[in-house]
């Protein structure tokens, strides 16, 4: 594909916008410091754009449609970075929309407006110097978001509500999201952090976060990951690790003792104490290093012990024989839906992710990992997808399966909209239809399979902050 009758346009178009093309000091220094994952850093696209405003997003998607549409152009849209999966937010040869100059964060009485190139770690700054928090797609009041028409339009609960709805789980199939209005609530420090631990304890304590979850008063004021994870630092076994967060200022809160108080913690890693929200967020950033190859991949299942430490033994077994890969890190992690927080989502406007409370409480498997040198790749990635798919296989035998799986930490092989069934998957591509008749981000924004709406393969726009604290259904 040529894209230089387009870019040619769009600098016309655009006379003033920063565009780094391919080959200069500045292409290089962006797309290098924007992802997380060395996999998109390896993507070579023609040109980065960086707009500076709404109006040139809007200018650069009236300019570039009828290349879109005639099939001389295709681009992706970069927020944040942070989902590792290739081809989701940078595109080989094409054009990259990079939105890091959008920058504001302007809080007002019960709301923030945030700007789409802001990261979390901003925000809670901002909103800490007043008491204040906020987190999770089901607390986004309004959209900004421009259509591919060159429209600049606002999605909410009173205009264009389809488009709000969908826009919390439906990808980038719509359109630019420029700013986002979040409702906020009061946030003082909260109790929270990371304890490690010897592997050979974590049945026990998965067994402690099923039988939390299955109670039916489980609190929706934790946030929890139980995990089993490897890496050679620790020696030839893998250790433990929760991650644990209380929302009150409350020290040792007694919801969380359970999780804390036994004896074969590795000295030294014990993070817990009360902190504020944007300090949280940064000591999980910290965790990961930019510039690793990274990849995540997921599935839920039932609230089953038996069908969780099945799961771990399949990973265990697909660590073995990738050991020796320099520089690898990765968990099996499991990320507990209460029934509270599953019933919270449908009292704010509902989502597309055919996940309720009819299903019961909900455990997210995720299979994460980093590692250093790309001819590791392949030999890494086939051994978390066959664990993965067996994995799920074990679920469905044990009747604990479930569907679904959060596009935020898909790989190339999910399909992550596919998962909300049928229904919901008719709904969303009857709001592409309405608000994107010509398939511009259909046609225009192909990738790998992390998104699949309109018998296009593409994946998910990264336009929302960045957070490792993000719960596709938050309260």
């Amino acid at each position: 594909m040529d894209v230089s009758h387009a870019l040619e346009a769009l600098r016309r178009a655009l006379l003033n916008a920063k565009f780094a093309l391919r080959g200069t000091q500045e292409y290089s220094s962006l797309n290098s410091s924007t992802y997380q994952s060395g996999l998109n850093i390896d993507i070579s696209p023609a040109c980065l754009f960086q707009p500076q405003t709404e109006e040139e997003v809007a200018n650069f998607l009236n300019t570039i449609r009828p290349f879109v549409i005639a099939g001389g152009a295709a681009f992706a849209i970069a927020g944040g970075g942070r989902q590792p999966a290739p081809d989701c937010s940078n595109i080989n040869d094409g054009i990259t929309v990079n939105l890091s100059l959008l920058k504001c964060i302007d809080v007002q009485v019960g709301r923030v407006s945030i700007a789409a190139g802001e990261l979390w770690s901003s925000v809670y700054d901002k909103l800490g110097e007043q008491g204040l928090g906020c987190a999770g797609s089901r607390l986004v009041l309004n959209y900004e978001i421009v259509l591919a028409s060159g429209d600049i339009v606002n999605a909410n609960a009173n205009d264009n509500t389809d488009l709000w709805v969908a826009l919390r789980d439906g990808g980038n199939n719509f359109g630019v999201v420029t700013r986002f209005d979040m409702r906020t609530f009061k946030q003082g420090q909260m109790y929270g952090g990371s304890i490690y631990y010897t592997g050979a304890t974590f049945p026990s304590q998965a067994e402690l976060l099923v039988s939390k979850l299955q109670k039916p008063n489980a609190t929706d004021k934790t946030h929890l990951m139980v995990s089993l994870g490897y890496t050679a630092a620790f020696g030839p076994d893998p250790v433990g690790l929760n991650q644990l967060y209380y929302k009150d200022e409350v020290e040792t809160p007694s919801v969380l003792e359970p999780f804390t108080p036994f004896q074969a913690q590795i000295p030294g890693l014990n993070t817990l104490r009360l902190h504020t929200l944007a300090e949280a967020s940064r000591e999980q950033a910290g965790e990961v290093s930019t510039l690793q190859r990274s990849a995540y991949m997921n599935t839920h299942v039932r609230a089953n012990i038996a069908c969780l430490l099945a799961g771990a033994k399949i990973w265990q077994a697909a660590l073995e024989p990738i050991k020796s890969c320099e520089g690898l890190i990765c968990s099996y992690t499991l990320q507990p839906y209460p029934l509270s927080l599953l019933a919270a989502s449908d009292t704010k406007g509902g989502n597309s992710l055919g996940l309720d409370a009819a299903h019961g409480p909900v455990v997210s498997i995720a299979l994460l990992g980093y590692w250093n040198n790309a001819g590791d790749d392949d030999r890494i990635l086939n051994a978390f997808k066959g664990a993965l798919e067996k994995i799920d296989q074990e679920a469905k035998t044990s009747g604990q399966a479930l569907d679904f799986k959060f596009m935020n930490y898909s790989f190339t092989f999910q399909d992550p909209i596919g998962s909300y069934g049928s229904e919901n998957k008719m709904r969303l591509q009857d709001v592409s239809r309405k608000f994107d008749p010509e398939d511009v981000f259909q046609k225009g924004v192909p990738g790998v399979e992390v998104v699949r709406l309109i018998n296009v393969a593409k994946c998910q726009i990264n336009t929302r902050p960045l957070s490792t604290l993000y719960c596709p259904c938050s309260p």
